[in-house]
Formats: C-alpha cells, sequence, structure tokens
C-alpha cells in the first residue's frame, strides 16, 4: 500500500487565502497595521503551554502508548524524540517529526484492510501462533502454515501483499473497512494484541504516516510567521525552539492562537472586527455544497477514512435529505477504538451514531464534548466574536453553521478565524517554505495536514 513516502510539498494555499481576503470587508489600513504589529511581536511572548513543559515522545514508544499519552494530556499532537543515543546534537538529529491524530489514522486505516483479511481468510490466532515478527494477521493474511513460510517476512511485505490484491483472492469483499467494522470484537483484538501491530512503534508512523511538515521556528521569530503558518499554510502546530539549541520550548497550536485572541477583547481593533457578521468576512468558505458530510448510518471508519481522503479534522454527522446535524466526530475520537474497544465489542457493524451513543452514554467525562452534547454550532449571521467565544471555550477546531432547520450550510475552522487577522506582505515566508521542503527531521520531505 502507497505510504505518502513520496517527496510532497506545502501544496499551493494561494487561492483559499485570496478568496478570504477579497471577500473581507475591512479597512486597508486596518489589515495593513495589524499585520505591522504581529510582524513586531516576537514569539517569545507567547504563552508557554498550560504544564510549562511540552510533552515528547520517544521514537520507540509504541503507537497504543504513544495515543495513551495524548489522550491523558488532552493534547492533539507531540514531537517525537529520536531514540539513537549517536542522534546528531541540533533539532534535525534530536527530532524525528510531530505524531498526531491524523498519522495515526492513517495507520489504522491501512491496518484495518490488512486485519480484516486475515480474520475473514481462517483462524488468524491459531495460524500465527510462535510465528515469528509478522505474527498472526500476517501469517494468515498471506496464506502460511508454518514457521518456514513466514521466515524473513516483514511487515511492510504484508502490507504488500494486501495491495497487491491478496484481499480479493481470498474472496474478502474490497471494501476493507466494512469486513473490519463486521468483524466487531475480534478485529481490534487483532489491531491491539496481535502482530505486526503491537509493536509498530511512533517512529515507522512519523517516518511513513506524516501529514505535516516539522517545521521549527525560533523564539526571535515573529507572531506574523506563526499567524501565517496555521492559518494560509494550514500546518496545526508549529514547534518553537531557542536559537543553536535543539530543545523545543513551546508548541503553538490553532486553539492557543485563537484563545490568545480571545483575550484580546477591549481593544479597538479586536472589537471592531469581532463584532462584524461572518458573510463580512467571506465565511464560511465553502459553499453548501462543499460542506463534506457523513451520515449516521456510515460505518466510524468509513468516517475517519473520509477524513483521510479530504485532509480534514473533522466531519458533520447528518440525517435525512436536509443534512440536519445530529453530531460531529473528529480525527481525535480514533483515540476511544484503540484504547477502550471493550466498549464496542457488541457490536456487529459499527456505525457514527452507535459510536457516539455508546461514547456519550458510557463516558460522559470523557471531556470530548462534542460526542456528548450537540456539536458547536451557528447562524450565518453570527458575529466573529461569538464564533470566537464557542470555539475556545470548547475542546474542538470548528464550528457548524446551520439554518433554521439544522441543516448545515457551512463550516468555520479554527484556520479561518485566525485569517480574519492577517494578510500575507509578499513573499514574506518563502524562508519557511523552503526550509520545510528541504530541511525535515530524518531528512524526508513530507505532506501537509489538511483542513484545522
Amino acid at each position: 500500500m502507497d505510504q505518502s513516502k513520496e517527496n510532497a510539498e506545502f501544496p499551493s494555499c494561494d487561492a483559499y487565502f485570496e478568496a478570504i481576503q477579497s471577500k473581507k470587508k475591512l479597512p486597508l489600513s486596518l489589515q495593513e497595521s495589524l499585520t505591522a504589529a504581529f510582524a513586531q511581536i516576537p514569539v517569545s511572548s507567547f504563552p508557554e503551554v498550560p504544564t510549562g513543559r511540552v510533552i515528547e515522545i520517544p521514537g520507540d514508544t509504541s503507537v497504543i502508548e504513544a495515543v495513551r499519552i495524548l489522550s491523558e494530556h488532552n493534547i492533539r499532537a507531540a514531537p517525537v524524540l529520536n531514540p539513537e543515543p549517536g542522534a546528531l546534537a541540533d533539532w534535525q538529529g534530536r527530532y524525528l517529526g510531530v505524531i498526531d491524530y491524523s498519522a495515526i489514522i492513517l495507520w489504522v486505516l491501512e491496518n484495518a484492510e490488512l486485519a480484516s483479511v486475515a480474520l475473514s481468510a481462517g483462524s488468524a490466532t491459531a495460524a500465527g501462533v510462535g510465528m515469528g515478527a509478522v505474527g498472526a494477521v500476517g501469517v494468515a493474511a498471506l496464506g502460511a502454515t508454518g514457521p518456514a513460510a513466514v521466515a524473513g517476512l516483514t511487515a511492510a511485505a504484508v502490507g504488500a501483499a494486501v495491495a497487491g490484491g491478496l484481499t480479493a483472492e481470498k474472496g474478502v469483499a474490497k471494501d476493507s473497512l466494512a469486513a473490519a467494522d463486521h468483524l466487531g470484537e475480534d478485529f481490534y483484538k487483532i489491531l491491539l494484541e496481535q502482530e505486526p501491530f503491537k509493536s509498530t512503534t511512533v517512529r515507522s508512523i512519523v517516518e511513513s504516516y506524516r501529514w505535516s511538515p516539522f517545521v521549527p521556528i525560533t523564539l526571535d521569530s515573529s507572531m506574523l510567521t506563526v499567524l501565517l503558518l496555521l492559518s494560509k499554510y494550514r500546518l496545526r502546530n508549529v514547534p518553537v525552539i531557542e536559537p543553536d539549541k535543539p530543545v523545543i520550548r513551546n508548541f503553538i497550536t490553532q486553539t492557543g492562537v485563537v484563545k490568545g485572541l480571545q483575550q484580546c477583547k477591549g481593544r479597538d481593533w479586536f472589537d471592531y472586527i469581532s463584532a462584524l457578521p461572518l458573510s463580512d468576512l467571506g465565511l464560511p468558505f465553502m459553499s453548501i455544497d462543499e460542506v463534506i458530510t457523513v451520515k449516521s448510518d456510515d460505518l466510524i471508519l468509513e468516517a475517519f477514512k473520509c477524513m483521510k481522503d479530504n485532509k480534514i479534522g473533522g466531519v458533520p454527522v447528518v440525517e435525512g435529505p436536509k443534512r440536519k446535524l445530529v453530531g460531529s466526530v473528529s480525527i481525535r475520537d480514533i483515540r476511544f477504538l484503540l484504547l477502550r474497544p471493550d466498549l464496542f465489542s457488541n457490536f456487529r457493524q459499527l456505525t457514527v451514531i452507535d459510536f457516539m451513543k455508546t461514547l456519550g452514554s458510557t463516558l460522559p467525562d470523557s471531556g470530548n464534548s462534542c460526542l456528548v452534547k450537540p456539536p458547536p454550532t451557528c447562524a450565518p449571521d453570527t458575529s466573529l466574536g461569538s464564533v470566537i467565544d464557542s470555539i475556545a471555550s470548547r475542546i474542538t477546531h470548528r464550528i457548524y453553521v446551520v439554518d433554521g432547520d439544522l441543516e448545515v450550510v457551512g463550516v468555520v475552522t479554527l484556520r479561518d478565524v485566525i485569517s480574519c487577522f492577517i494578510h500575507e506582505p509578499p513573499g514574506y515566508c518563502d524562508i519557511y517554505l523552503a526550509s520545510a521542503n528541504v530541511g525535515e527531521a530524518g531528512g524526508q520531505r513530507s505532506q501537509i495536514s489538511g483542513e484545522s
């Protein structure tokens, strides 16, 4: 299976940003003054992460343990440390990149295909006892029956076999997500307890499934650079390092920036912009026909695949021809499938609505309010300030724009909110884009993440 290892650069973000800028009904003098002001504010002035210490995950940590760390600290991403003792002393040698839920979803979806093949092909556990590194899933998927048959095989070889059409040869439906969901508890047991899945490390995830370039900036950089990277250039987080030192001192996120903007209430420039209705700021950016949704009776893995395919961080869940909003699912919710598979063991096929109802009734204190309560919404004529208040007060990256019948007519993301306050001087971020394409940790180029 193709694993996003090809060279990839920052995609062109000009169309989005230019559209937002052209639709904003703001005086040019105000925009230029704000941009100049943000360019003078050093990154060192931005508040540190709430704990005062950036959570880092060693590269040899298992994927499941990494998910636990992200969940326990209520964070969506963390820098990954190079576990090699002889690693270079600079940041490129110290860090492998960033692990986030986007990369984890790519890994889960690929292994969903492999696990469904193995389980549908026969008794995976019985076939794989003592079979070495490939394990039960690999043995069953390849049709092997003895130790000699799996000698020298690797997880990559198993993945290649599946990608090469082994699914069809085994008589399994090509829709592997449906097959995996249909297998219920057995699928999650395989994913968590069998090789090669349980020994997969964060390092292999970062090197194979990265969506975001690892582009640290220094403490003496300007906040304008950060705001542009988090809006126009679609990064979800920006690591901050000291000049001439490889240690990450801060980790600035889209959420942190929007909360910072919220603290600017009472300042003339903020009060003026935040009082404007969304339409005066070119929002929502997407038309009603462009809003990506999932239905409540879709399978939950299909919902995660939808996010992966469209490079977005969440989707509204709708019902009926009018697309009435009934909930939402985000990439962060994959943690529940990995950390609490017992919650879903009774479902023969796990739909989106079953997933949401189960979490809402079983984990009322999970902190994932979008699954316990209706997702945040606003009307098309809502002010930007109200949107900022709603987003900043909840653990969410987006708010859904609905009409009087709760039909989803648009989405406003953290990226959109930040874009309202800035514009980019010509060529301003060129130096950072160049370093992202040729100087990433691990020597690999990677693919930028999707919607905020």
